[in-house]
C-alpha cells in the first residue's frame, strides 16, 4: 500500500446509492475487480461510477491512496457501489459503555439528572455478585455518587427506583450507524449528519 493511503475504509453503497457499510481498501478493490461493485469517481460536483477497466485508467493523483499489485498501481476508491445488492440492512448498536450513555440520553436513570463525562458510571441494576448480567436489560447510566451509594445492592435494597426499565435499543438502518471517523468529505454526500 502507498504511504499516502490515509483512508482506512471505503464506504459501500447499495445499487440505489444508499450507504450500507464499509470495506477495507483491499476488499473494495477485489469487489471492483470481480465486477460486484463499481468505484465512484467523485470530482467536484461530478459523480461517475466506473468499471474496473475504467478505474485502473484513472490519472495519477498525489492525494489518492494506492495499492500496488504485481503489474498495476490501483487508486483506492473512497466510495464503491454494489452492482446487484439493493437492501439497506438493519443494525442494532453493540453493547458498549458509549452506547449505554447514548441509550440513556446522558441521564442518571435513578435521579433524572443530566450527566457530563466523568460524572457517571455504568451500573449493574442487579449486581454481578447477585447474578446480574452485563447486558442491555441490566445496565444503566448512574451518577457516580448514586452508584457509589448503591454499591453491591439492588435498587430496592438501596432505596432507589429506576426512571425507566433498561431495554435493548431499537435497530436502525445501517445508514444511520455508519460513522465518518476519518472525515472523508465524499462520504458526507451519502451519510446522515450526526447532531
Amino acid at each position: 500500500m502507498s504511504d499516502n493511503l490515509n483512508l482506512q475504509t471505503v464506504l459501500v453503497l447499495n445499487k440505489h446509492w444508499q450507504a450500507i457499510g464499509t470495506k477495507s481498501p483491499l476488499e473494495a478493490i477485489s469487489m471492483m475487480y470481480t465486477n460486484t461493485a463499481t468505484g465512484l469517481n467523485i470530482d467536484h460536483d461530478n459523480m461517475q461510477p466506473l468499471s474496473w477497466k475504467q478505474w485502473i485508467e484513472l490519472p495519477y493523483s498525489e492525494k489518492a491512496g494506492y495499492i500496488h499489485t504485481v503489474s498495476l498501481k490501483v487508486q483506492v476508491p473512497k466510495v464503491i457501489i454494489l452492482c446487484k445488492y439493493s437492501k439497506v440492512p438493519m443494525k442494532r448498536p453493540k453493547l458498549s459503555k458509549k452506547n449505554v450513555w447514548k441509550r440513556d440520553n446522558y441521564t442518571c436513570q435513578y435521579t433524572g439528572k443530566k450527566i457530563k463525562d466523568g460524572e457517571g458510571n455504568i451500573d449493574h441494576v442487579v449486581p454481578r455478585s447477585k447474578g446480574g448480567k452485563s447486558d442491555w436489560g441490566n445496565l444503566v447510566l448512574a451518577c457516580k455518587d448514586v452508584n457509589s451509594r448503591k454499591g453491591d445492592l439492588t435498587p430496592e435494597q438501596a432505596g432507589l427506583k429506576l426512571i425507566k426499565i433498561p431495554t435493548v435499543p431499537a435497530a436502525s438502518t445501517s445508514t444511520d450507524v455508519i460513522e465518518n471517523k476519518f472525515n472523508v468529505a465524499e462520504w458526507d454526500l451519502f451519510l446522515k449528519k450526526k447532531v
